[in-house]
């Protein structure tokens, strides 16, 4: 029997592609409660004209991010009264965050759209979980003219990507924050100065990754970090080989569920469970939940290996620095953490933030967030809050923000440079040539006297290029994976744990019984319908 969604139960979706002319029927129906008000913001064929404020206070709940940075409260702080003073007094709209976990996003989304208490706009990085919310019913049907009208710059940034993606049963479903790729914001920092005291040099494959790992545990070194994997499933990327085919790819890559079965993945446990019985990984990582747990394994000197997205407001080195003042560190070469020394990855797509409206929020409310959203892209905007104030948070060079470094006044940005209040309608912080971007980056990602952290990451990123893999689209929902997704994703929290831990006699045993039981909790099911899919012609290669 299939699961219940949060309102009804979940329909076909069809994502309709325009640039790739992909046309998809869906089955199903939805209730009115998915379905806006079209002529609500109009008079007379007219849409309402709000521009000198609401009559009556609106009010709006926006979704931030919660990444539980030390001392930043995510709802009340600086940046929150500016933009209320600045766009809400202004339109007679209150502006209220809604903090989201972002370990828990899912979770408490649901919990909220439950209880009724969701913030307005429902948003995920991912494509696959943003069309779950809307089989769920948690969003209303757009008017795209409607967005046009109360947020012309916003709306032509984003025009051709609504077009692509937006639509959904030949609905309009989502909007979308603007994303321009870079690749080299995403760093693995390794401990340099460990690396010299051994002696060896920056390792370019997972043999001379383990060999560098075997010299850290001789001379009484930390450890390869690492942290519990409960979702946006790429760990097997670096396992991936160059004859790979697409309906392999098309079947496995999924970012909502583990390709437990997959032969990379039986790899990339392989080589874990060889490190955990070697003494080179953390022994507790399974205990490492949240960042903040690989960070503390990090600043502590437990381990010598942490990713994170960087900017130049990241405490992460000078934490480290505090409890070991001789302590260096460099980009590792993503190459490092594959087999062959191909850095396959993640490509993004040309989108950033999926965004959709709750199905009980008002006319009204629907407009003044096109307006705030509007009033957020506008460049001044957009930039006071990547950036702060000048003199304060940074100096003005060549048209370029540099970060004064360590500065901790009222107006401190947060430790990911406000991007979770920004990402609405960017994700990214870009100027307007590339040679500009890299230039800014190099201040805006690098803490003070650490460019050559994004220098390394650059040059590796263009380095890697080649090796980028989009999620595979299909033009039909995989209706299976809503239905197992949550029970498959326990089970692989609780698989995966044991495999990685477990003697290596123990392992081929192990592996052939957990793949049974993923197969039999519905994972057999999701493959066979993706093959399904694939045979149908409902798969559009990437």
């Amino acid at each position: 029997m299939k699961r219940v969604g949060l309102f009804k139960k979940a329909v076909s979706i069809a994502l309709v592609t325009a640039m790739t002319a992909m046309t998809v029927a869906g089955c199903g129906g939805k209730s009115t409660s998915t379905s806006s008000s079209s002529d609500g913001n109009k008079e007379n064929g007219n849409y309402k004209d709000y521009s000198k404020g609401f009559e009556q206070q609106v009010t709006i709940k926006i979704p931030v991010y919660d990444r539980a940075f030390e001392g930043w409260d995510v709802a009340n702080n600086y940046y929150t009264k500016w933009i209320q003073k600045e766009f809400g007094d202004k339109y007679n709209v209150k502006v209220e965050y809604t903090a989201i976990g972002r370990k828990t996003e899912v979770a408490d989304y649901k919990q909220m759209l439950a209880a009724g208490t969701a913030p307005d706009i429902i948003f995920h990085y991912d494509m696959p979980q943003a069309l779950n919310y809307y089989s769920d019913e948690a969003m209303q049907e757009l008017d795209y003219d409607e967005i046009a009208y109360y947020a012309p710059n916003y709306y032509k940034t984003v025009k051709d990507t609504i077009e692509q993606y937006g639509k959904v049963d030949g609905k309009n479903a989502f909007f979308f924050a603007k994303r321009d790729p870079i690749y080299y914001n995403y760093v693995t920092l390794i401990r340099q100065d460990w690396l010299d005291k051994v002696n060896m040099e920056m390792p370019t494959n997972l043999e001379e990754f383990n060999k560098v790992l075997d010299a850290w545990k001789e001379a009484g070194l930390g450890k390869n970090g690492a942290q519990l994997i409960t979702g946006s499933f790429t760990y097997e990327y670096g396992f991936l080989s160059n004859d790979v085919s697409k309906e392999d790819k098309a079947k496995y890559l999924d970012l909502n569920v583990a390709p437990f079965t997959w032969e990379p993945t039986k790899e990339f446990l392989k080589e874990q469970n060889a490190q955990f019985n070697n003494g080179t990984l953390d022994p507790e990582f399974y205990l490492n939940v949240t960042d903040a747990d690989a960070k503390a394994d990090f600043v502590s000197g437990n381990t010598g290996v942490y990713g994170l997205y960087i900017n130049s407001s990241t405490d992460v080195i000078s934490s480290l620095l505090a409890n070991d003042k001789n302590a260096k560190v460099a980009t590792l070469n993503p190459a490092a953490l594959s087999k062959d020394g191909n850095a396959y990855y993640y490509q993004y797509p040309n989108y950033g933030m999926i965004m959709g409206i709750n199905a009980k929020t008002s006319d009204e409310q629907r407009a003044a967030i096109w307006m705030f959203l509007d009033w957020m892209s506008q460049s001044d905007n957009l930039f006071y809050l990547q950036n702060g104030v000048e003199g304060q948070n940074y100096n003005l060079e060549d048209g370029i923000a540099v970060p004064v470094a360590d500065y901790a006044g009222e107006s401190k940005l947060s430790n990911n440079n406000n991007k979770d209040y920004w990402c609405l309608v960017n994700e990214l912080q870009t100027y307007d040539t590339e040679e500009k971007t890299y230039k800014a980056n190099l201040k805006t990602l690098a803490p003070a006297g650490y460019e050559k952290l994004i220098e390394d990451a650059y040059k590796y990123a263009q380095d890697n290029e080649k090796y980028g893999i989009l999620t595979p689209i299909f033009s039909k929902t995989v209706e299976s994976i809503s239905e197992y997704s949550a029970d498959l994703a326990a089970m692989w929290k609780e698989f995966y744990v044991d495999l990685i831990t477990c003697k290596p006699e123990e392992f081929d045993a192990k592996y052939e019984k957990h793949c049974k039981d993923y197969l039999d909790g519905g994972y057999q099911a999701i493959l066979d319908e993706k093959e399904s899919l694939i045979k149908e012609g409902a798969y559009v290669a990437q």
